[in-house]
């Protein structure tokens, strides 16, 4: 226990924090868009098992974070599942709402919960790692404490954003079009497109010289593009559904 009386046990772990707090932004949001169309009487359920899976599965996404974010076309994928849940969470499945078990609906809300925060933490991931590495061998237990303690105010962020929601609709947009910013630029950092000596047979993106990063204008403009893209899909969907609704009457 000699570590509790390090100085840099405790600064790694105040950076965790804060990295877990400004970054469950983003998870507050989804948790809020996934569980909105739950009963009251669901929706802490919602919030909490849904955060819960989502917590466990990021601790073992950091264990293997280095070597994740080096595989070619993870993040692409992740993008385009960003994107397609983005949409969905605009533009909801309202079919047979009404024969569907509370408890289907409780664990579709928990499963979108879950694989969104998978595809958004693969980047995440690396800052808390990098942070918790400067406590050198107990790294792994600042991640998991760190985690544990911005649980709650993921938590209470989230049922924050629903009440918003329920008084300002417009913010169920502005949440998917959030994940589709966050797809975008995923998209472009992924390293088969970034990495020049790698997978050669690949369209490379121009690189910055001065820090080997893609260009801020290509990753700024391809996150804007992902949140039109989602905000377009959804509109359209949406716009589908209400020109078939009195054909269907």
């Amino acid at each position: 226990m000699d570590f509790l009386a390090s100085p840099e046990f405790w600064i790694a772990l105040g950076q965790i924090i804060i990295i877990d707090i400004l970054l469950g932004g983003d998870n507050a949001v989804v948790i809020a868009l996934a569980c909105r169309k739950l009963p009251p009487a669901q929706r802490t359920k919602g919030i909490i098992w849904g955060t819960a899976g989502a917590i466990v599965l990021r601790v073992i996404l950091i264990a293997f974070a280095m070597t994740l974010l080096s595989l070619p076309f993870l993040k692409f994928a992740g993008a385009l599942l960003l994107v397609w849940i983005g949409v969905k969470l605009l533009a909801p499945d309202e079919e047979g709402h009404g024969d569907v078990q509370g408890s289907d609906r409780l664990l579709a809300a928990i499963k979108t919960i879950i694989v969104a925060d998978l595809v958004m933490s693969v980047d995440n991931v690396i800052a808390i790692a990098g942070a918790a590495q400067n406590s050198g061998e107990h790294s792994f237990l600042l991640v998991v404490l760190g985690l544990l303690i911005s649980i709650p105010i993921i938590v209470w962020g989230s049922q924050l954003v629903i009440k918003l929601m329920e008084r300002f609709p417009i913010i169920i947009t502005a949440g998917g079009m959030l994940l589709g910013w966050i797809a975008g630029g995923m998209l472009v950092t992924d390293p088969a497109f970034v990495n020049p000596d790698k997978w050669q047979w690949m369209f490379k993106l121009p690189l910055d010289a001065a820090s080997g990063e893609v260009l801020p204008a290509i990753k700024y403009g391809a996150c804007v593009a992902g949140a039109l893209l989602v905000l377009a899909a959804g509109k359209f969907i949406l716009a589908r559904r209400a020109a078939a609704a009195p054909a269907e009457h």
